[in-house]
């Protein structure tokens, strides 16, 4: 599969006042999560500092990677399988292949539902401390801006996630049998177990060439999010070059390019009707994906969305280019059932199985 000549697809867009004000027709949120759409909705029109939170929370992605092995490693977690802190060539994305193209930072924000909390509870799932054990946080004074920037953006992504829910739920309550009224904004406001995945993709040298007969989504393999409603920010493109930008404070953001240098470089999603087009999502507004749980949860009405990540490797001419980006995956607690008699904790027990090393 080759990407040079994938179509740009056109997702749904939509002001965030239309979702505070509840006016988004049904029609338009069947063009976006509907039987032949591309499961992805566009907000625009955010508060004024989503901006300068966005910035800051990715160009510390990039800070991030850069501090010493040996820290990073105090941020890491074997006992939540690598999914709070630092993980980096943990995951596998398919049988027998470590994700090493990309370092992940995962955090828990139950903080969202209460600023004290951390992870979910761990009384009835011990065997779930991805969901329950307590954030690791960089220190302050390695990286003075990271928790407070990262804690502000995901509970307005979050925020956000929610009032797109409530169109959901009005859409969902007239066409799914049984739908109880506002279920899935009282599930993403209330989570204790809602995850945030902030993603750096590691600079890869312009000469080196493509590994023969490798997919095109080697990157970040064709998936699907467990989540109900997935919020991602738009790629940050910056200019590593020889590393030592990246050892300055870590309060100041890191100057953007304009666009990839790699235009192949960005987001991938099939569509409903097995079209694969490559989806952008424009500075200043949030994308919000649909996942598996919401699947479950609105018994198909909205179906998860293929989708796939592809990092710039083209056109570097020497250059370090990193892409950073944040997911937000709101996402039921652990005991509520997206199935009769199947809880979000057995459905999740399951895809971890599938791309964490057994420990």
């Amino acid at each position: 599969m080759t990407l040079e000549n994938i179509p740009q697809g056109q997702a749904v867009t939509v002001s965030l006042q239309e979702l505070i004000d509840g006016t988004i027709t049904f029609p338009t949120l069947v063009e976006a999560f509907g039987p032949s759409s591309l499961g992805i909705i566009i907000v625009k029109d955010l508060p004024a500092h989503f901006a300068e939170l966005r910035a800051q929370v990715l160009s510390n992605a990039s800070y991030l990677a850069a501090l010493p092995q040996e820290e990073l490693e105090t941020l890491t977690s074997s006992a939540a399988k690598y999914l709070v802190g630092w993980s980096h060539g943990k995951e596998t994305l398919r049988p027998g292949v470590y994700d090493t193209h990309k370092g992940s930072y995962y955090v828990n924000c139950a903080f969202h539902v209460s600023p004290e909390l951390q992870g979910a509870p761990a009384e009835k799932h011990a065997d779930l401390a991805e969901y329950t054990a307590p954030n690791i946080w960089p220190s302050p004074e390695s990286l003075p801006s990271f928790e407070p920037s990262v804690r502000a953006l995901c509970s307005l992504i979050i925020d956000t996630a929610a009032l797109v829910a409530r169109a959901c739920d009005r859409f969902a309550a007239e066409n799914v049998e049984g739908y109880v009224s506002g279920y899935l904004e009282r599930v993403v406001r209330g989570s204790l177990t809602s995850k945030a995945r902030l993603l750096h993709y590691f600079p890869t040298s312009g000469s080196e060439a493509e590994p023969e007969g490798e997919d095109d989504d080697d990157w970040c393999a064709t998936h699907l999010d467990h989540s109900c409603l997935t919020g991602l920010t738009s790629a940050m493109f910056v200019d590593e070059e020889d590393g030592q930008g990246l050892k300055a404070d870590g309060n100041k953001t890191l100057e953007e390019l304009k666009a990839s240098p790699d235009p192949t470089a960005g987001l991938y999603i099939k569509s409903r009707t097995g079209q694969i087009v490559k989806v952008n999502i424009p500075k200043d507004c949030l994308a919000f994906q649909t996942g598996e749980a919401l699947q479950l949860i609105t018994r198909g009405q909205f179906r998860a969305v293929p989708h796939f990540v592809k990092g710039a490797r083209k056109g570097l001419e020497g250059r370090r280019i990193a892409r950073n980006t944040l997911a937000v995956f709101t996402q039921p607690n652990l005991d509520e059932e997206v199935q009769p008699g199947v809880t979000f904790a057995d459905f999740a027990r399951g895809v971890v199985a599938k791309t964490q090393p057994t420990l």
